[in-house]
Order: structure tokens, then C-alpha cells, then sequence
């Protein structure tokens, strides 16, 4: 299995009227236990609008909206899924119910990492 990040850009869903949000969460969590019910969703979550720290590696940290960035991830959901097509299926699930459109991307495996969470028991 493979696992990808399917996510939104901050400001996407800002063309959804306030009173509408109530519906939009409804189907985007009846999405989400879908997946569950799938066995794919790994992780999944809306992010607060933007306010990053940038941590430098002398341990400098920057706060704020950054003027050279152009976009930032609004929200986003990580399925573990057997193809590619599969994630762009649950990525059209996704688009769907937040009314917005969403980005696919496969994430790098890492069996390193993987084994150090087995031996961690997670």
C-alpha cells in the first residue's frame, strides 16, 4: 500500500457562505468515515488559517503570514490506498464534499521510519 496526502489550499473553501459550513462538515466527515470504513484513512485534519513559524536549524523562530509564499495548505487527508487511481477517487470524494478542488500527492516511503513505529507499537 501507498500513501498519499490529499489536500486544499488556505482560502479554497472561502467562496462557501458561513450558513453552508454546517452542511460542508457533514459531508466532508461522512467522507472521512467512509475511508475508515474503507481501512485507508490514516490522518486528516482542517488547519487553522495561516499563522506559520518557520523554525531555522540555529533554532531561530520566524512567526507570520509570509509575503513570499503563495500558498499554504488549508487542510488536508492522508490514505494509505494501493494505486494512485484509488487516492485520485477518494481526493474526487473529498473535492466533492468540501467544494473545493483538492491536490494529490504520493508520499515518499520511509522503511526506516515505518519500523521504528512497529517498534513503538503505533
Amino acid at each position: 500500500m501507498t500513501r498519499y496526502l490529499i489536500s486544499f489550499d488556505d482560502g479554497a473553501m472561502d467562496h462557501i457562505p458561513d450558513e453552508d459550513f454546517a452542511e460542508v462538515g457533514k459531508a466532508a466527515h461522512a467522507v472521512v468515515q467512509e475511508a475508515v470504513d474503507a481501512g485507508v484513512f490514516v490522518l486528516g485534519a482542517g488547519l487553522q488559517r495561516q499563522r506559520a513559524s518557520v523554525v531555522a536549524t540555529d533554532g531561530m523562530v520566524t512567526d507570520g503570514r509570509f509575503p513570499e509564499t503563495k500558498e499554504v495548505i488549508g487542510g488536508f487527508t492522508i490514505v494509505d490506498v494501493a494505486t494512485r487511481e484509488e487516492a485520485l477517487e477518494w481526493a474526487a470524494k473529498t473535492a466533492v464534499a468540501c467544494r473545493c478542488a483538492q491536490e494529490v500527492r504520493e508520499l515518499m516511503p520511509d522503511p526506516e521510519t515505518d519500523a521504528m513505529l512497529r517498534r513503538a507499537g503505533r
